[in-house]
C-alpha cells in the first residue's frame, strides 16, 4: 500500500496501487465520494442499522466490536490511516448489522455508498476488478485472524498486533486491545510488563 506519512491519505491513490483506474472513474469516484470529518467515540454503525457506505481513513483509527451474551464489548477490527472500515456482511447482503463502528481518533474519513459501488462494477472492467480484489482481501484478513486467534499464544498476537498498528497504544484503551486479542486487562498487563522487562534489560546490556 502507498506510504502516506504525516499527510492524509488518498483514496485514489491507495485504489490505483491495487490496480490502475481509468480517468473516468476517477473523476466519478472524486464528484461522488463523501468527505466528513467525526469526532471520537462517534458510532457509524449500531446493530440493526444496514451499512449503507464503505469508508476510506484518511486520517484517525476505528474500530468494528459487537457485544456479547455476557454484556462483554468484543473488538474484531481495528483500521488506521489508508485502510477501509466496513461491516462486510451488512453491507454487500444489505441486511441489519450485528455489530457497532466506532471512531476510536477525531477521524476525517471518504465514503461510497453500496450504489455508487456496484454502478462502478457495471460500468468499468477495472471496477468489478477491483472490488473483488478488495473483498478477497477482507475474507483472507477475517480467516487469518480466526486461525491466529486459534493458533498462537497471547504474546505473538500482542505482536503481531503492534506490528500492524505500532501506535495502538496510543490510539485506544487497554480494554479495547485485550478485548481484539480475546484476552483478559490482566494477561495484557503481564504481557506488557514482561516486553517492557525485557526492553530495559537489552538496553542495559
Amino acid at each position: 500500500m502507498p506510504q502516506f506519512n504525516d499527510r492524509e491519505a488518498d483514496l485514489l491513490e491507495t485504489l490505483s496501487f491495487i490496480i490502475p483506474l481509468p480517468t473516468p472513474m476517477q473523476n466519478r469516484v472524486k464528484e461522488e465520494s463523501l468527505i466528513e470529518t467525526f469526532e471520537r467515540r462517534k458510532l457509524l454503525l449500531s446493530p440493526g442499522e444496514t451499512a449503507r457506505r464503505v469508508y476510506f481513513i484518511r486520517r484517525g483509527f476505528l474500530r468494528a466490536y459487537f457485544i456479547d451474551e455476557n454484556g462483554n464489548e468484543c473488538t474484531t477490527w481495528f483500521t488506521g490511516k489508508g485502510d477501509l472500515m466496513i461491516s462486510v456482511h451488512s453491507f454487500f447482503a444489505q441486511q441489519p448489522a450485528n455489530e457497532y463502528i466506532e471512531v476510536l481518533q477525531d477521524s476525517k474519513l471518504q465514503s461510497l455508498t453500496w450504489l455508487q459501488l456496484n454502478a462502478y462494477y457495471a460500468d468499468f472492467s477495472e471496477g468489478n476488478l477491483l472490488g473483488r480484489l478488495i473483498t478477497q482481501k477482507y475474507f483472507i484478513l477475517s480467516e487469518e485472524r480466526a486461525i491466529l486467534l486459534r493458533t498462537r499464544s497471547p504474546e505473538q498476537r500482542y505482536d503481531l498486533l503492534l506490528s500492524n498498528h505500532p501506535e495502538i497504544e496510543q490510539e485506544t484503551t487497554q480494554q479495547n486491545i485485550a478485548s481484539f486479542l480475546n484476552i483478559s486487562r490482566e494477561t495484557l498487563s503481564r504481557i506488557r510488563r514482561k516486553k517492557n522487562r525485557m526492553c530495559h534489560q537489552t538496553q542495559n546490556r
